[in-house]
């Protein structure tokens, strides 16, 4: 089966979107398929690995500096490298829905290939970065009907990797077959020890606090700041914001604030870390806190979970990542700082308890690896092509991102 995927900038490190297609795209060639990826070039690293079919850099007029904080690229659509991409495949798979995307799914309709896509990014993500997250109401919802109507009407399937991405796309009547699949996560071995280490009970020990994610406005870190400084524990915890984005310099004041008013006795640690540096800041860590009220599925927290730790993870409306929490110790309303505060009062009030749970957590990461989720959508483009031909065939072998999903739902809804 020769598969195309469709994405801006496949080689962008430190863009989870881009980093999840390459593990996806991986895992589907270990598993025997034949993939090629259409894709902007490879932009950090010229002289590095290339997409199979590269195309030129696009910029977008005052847009560009913000895009590049974020560590994202868009691919330019125009030339003959979309038509040939297009007839190669036997199935052509979008990972955005933006001009190349839109350019290749035109292609796939004119010469009859089946589409698929995956949910990546809620117009949220774009939107409040530009203009708040209190403004803007009106443009998400016009650009998500754009999306549905424009792309997702047009996909014969669409991984949700949620239920709560799943849900928002049902509300919205799309009529492609939504899915609900995890994006899955590499099987990473833990290298958290079993046992505590010997001063683990010791009163005066510096307590780990990690935030792994961009320091971008959805993501929302001050509420984790604020959230510290109501901590009984202020004075033992250590931080340790692990990203980058467009409020780096923001948040790292923020941050470097706690310590300047005496909140904390330690100087927080704010920078981006590689996927090694960040297995061993998890390894280390006490609490992973997980504070955005705009997410698809976060997988910078699964990683951490592989690790044995514990989470604390934000409900919110347009945010799926609380699927992962096990119960109603490890969430909070998105934005309540006091609440956040208590959860994390709670687990440093039970460090033996907390320890144990840890390798719960690590163990609840078994469902989703990445290659029982390459299998599901290995049948779902199976199924698509078959479906272009006019064969009914049976859906595919779920790997749902929900801890109550055993088996995925299919939605077909018209207009």
């Amino acid at each position: 089966m020769r598969i195309l995927f469709v994405v801006n900038s496949y080689f962008s490190q430190g863009n989870g979107l881009d980093e999840s297609a390459r593990r996806t795209v991986e895992a589907l060639r270990a598993a025997g398929q034949e993939v090629r990826v259409l894709s902007g070039k490879n932009f950090e690293n010229p002289d590095g690995p290339q997409p199979e079919y590269p195309m030129e850099k696009f910029h977008f007029p005052l847009m560009q500096p913000m895009l590049d904080s974020f560590g994202y690229a868009y691919a330019d659509w125009h030339g003959p490298m979309v038509e040939e991409a297009v007839r190669w495949a036997d199935v052509v798979h979008l990972e955005e829905t933006f001009f190349l995307h839109h350019a290749a799914m035109n292609w796939a309709r004119k010469l009859g290939k089946p589409i698929t896509g995956t949910y990546h990014v809620h117009p949220e993500n774009i939107v409040f970065n530009c203009l708040g997250h209190k403004g803007g109401y009106l443009t998400c919802q016009i650009l998500y009907r754009y999306w549905c109507r424009m792309f997702y009407d047009k996909y014969a399937y669409l991984q949700c990797p949620t239920d709560n991405v799943r849900e928002r796309l049902e509300r919205h009547h799309v009529k492609a077959k939504c899915i609900t699949l995890s994006n899955g996560v590499i099987p990473d071995e833990c290298i958290r020890p079993i046992n505590p280490p010997a001063d683990y009970l010791d009163p005066n020990r510096p307590l780990d606090l990690i935030y792994i994610g961009r320091t971008a406005i959805e993501k929302d870190q001050p509420t984790l700041f604020k959230a510290i400084r109501l901590s009984k524990y202020a004075k033992r915890i250590r931080l340790h914001i692990a990203g980058r984005g467009p409020k780096l310099d923001e948040y790292t004041q923020m941050a470097y604030q706690l310590f300047d008013d005496g909140v904390v006795s330690y100087m927080p640690t704010v920078g981006f870390y590689n996927r090694d540096e960040l297995r061993r800041l998890a390894s280390q860590a006490d609490l992973a806190v997980h504070c955005a009220f705009v997410e698809v599925e976060g997988m910078s927290i699964t990683e951490a979970l592989q690790q044995a730790v514990v989470p604390v993870i934000a409900t919110a409306r347009y945010s799926g990542t609380a699927t992962y929490a096990l119960d109603e110790r490890s969430t909070f309303p998105a934005g309540d700082a006091k609440a956040l505060a208590a959860k994390i009062d709670y687990w440093f009030d039970h460090p033996l308890h907390r320890w144990a749970m840890g390798f719960k957590y690590m163990e609840s990461m078994k469902q989703y690896e990445i290659a029982n989720c390459a299998q599901s959508l290995i049948e779902m483009f199976e199924n698509a092509i078959q479906e272009n031909k006019h064969e009914t065939v049976p859906l595919p072998t779920p790997v749902a991102a929900s801890t109550d999903s055993k088996r995925i739902r299919t939605y077909k809804h018209t207009a």
